[in-house]
């Protein structure tokens, strides 16, 4: 597709990504955000033969191990994705030990909701007996990815199980969306909200984790039929300027980045790996046009809101902050560098 300066607004993001000028420390934390933008950073620099970029990912793990690791939790988890492929890449030994000891965490001591889900525990929250949507993205990748590398089934079937409970939770079977969250607990969805970027995290990573996993070609099918629903959903509430609101029923909400970024990260995708068909395509790229629109001169990305809990009021989705963050930054790359290869 035609974006004026694709190449030159995909070198900004990454940029900004990188570097700590102008008070930028955005990747100092090992959390959910920087595992996000890490994977992001690590596809581009492998498609693009970065090693410049490559070797700042190097940096960055060898930095956290010397210092040590923080705590575990499902948010935590998502910069072992990117550790497993730096192993792969390298075969350094302790990376792997590292991607082994973190994969025993979430299999076998990570609480656990009912039927098995994975309980959306962070860094400063239980989150007693909760799913999110956020946790197949920032979790269950990592057990997907290692699965594979390690030749290991149970992680393959964990993967699907944990896909399969979220769908059965989350998913909306009026609108084709996702809800935010589901608790055990209390038996409900919290404020109902059909969260934008929530929603992204099943578009976006849904692509990858077919990619990351074999799959039996039934749950394949499921996964993907779940996901043209959402799209199809998705076709109706696209603004006009490509845009998707924060709250994705709600036009009054306010238009957000990363969310339009996820989703045309995930429908190109799907488009170009022909699990959707052509009719998608024009969804996508009014997407990814919107979110190359968006990329300041300095290299952030804007209309990014900010970390986002699950609560009982809508209100307090409309009212999340705009800020830099580096989910926003790594899904806009992931977004345009597929943009490029339509």
């Amino acid at each position: 597709m035609d974006i004026p300066d694709l190449r030159q607004k995909i070198g900004l993001l990454v940029r900004w990504q990188t570097q700590t000028e102008a008070g930028n420390r955005t990747m100092e934390l090992f959390d959910w955000p920087q595992g996000v933008a890490l994977f992001a950073l690590y596809l581009h620099a492998k498609e693009a033969k970065d090693k410049t970029l490559t070797d700042y990912l190097f940096r960055w793990f060898d930095r956290w191990i010397e210092k040590g690791l923080p705590g575990k939790n499902v948010n935590s988890m998502a910069p072992m994705l990117t550790l497993s492929f730096l192993y792969e890449d390298t075969k350094k030994e302790s990376y792997l030990a590292i991607c082994k000891e973190w994969l025993h965490y979430i299999m076998e001591e990570h609480p656990r909701t009912g039927e098995g889900g994975f309980q959306h525990k962070t860094i400063d929250s239980d989150n007693y007996a909760q799913l999110w949507d956020d946790t197949l993205y920032v979790a269950v990748l990592f057990i997907a990815r290692m699965g594979k590398l390690l030749k290991r089934d149970d992680c393959v079937q964990e993967s699907i199980r944990q896909f399969l409970v979220h769908i059965k939770y989350l998913h909306d079977p009026v609108t084709g969306l996702f809800f935010h969250g589901w608790t055990f607990a209390q038996k409900h969805h919290f404020a109902g909200a059909l969260w934008g970027r929530g929603n992204a995290w099943y578009t976006a990573g849904l692509v990858d984790y077919l990619e990351l996993a074999d799959i039996p070609e039934g749950v394949k099918m499921f996964l993907v039929s779940t996901l043209r629903r959402q799209i199809d959903a998705l076709k109706k509430m696209q603004a006009e300027n490509g845009m998707f609101h924060t709250l994705l029923d709600d036009p009054g909400s306010y238009q957000e980045s990363s969310a339009t970024a996820g989703f045309a990260y995930g429908i190109l995708k799907a488009v170009r790996l022909g699990l959707l068909d052509e009719s998608y395509r024009e969804t996508g790229e009014k997407a990814a046009a919107a979110v190359a629109a968006r990329v300041l001169p300095s290299g952030e990305l804007a209309e990014v809101s900010a970390g986002t809990c699950l609560r009982m009021d809508k209100d307090y989705y409309r009212n999340i902050p705009l800020r830099p963050c580096p989910y926003g930054q790594s899904m806009a790359l992931l977004a345009l560098v597929e943009a490029g290869k339509a």
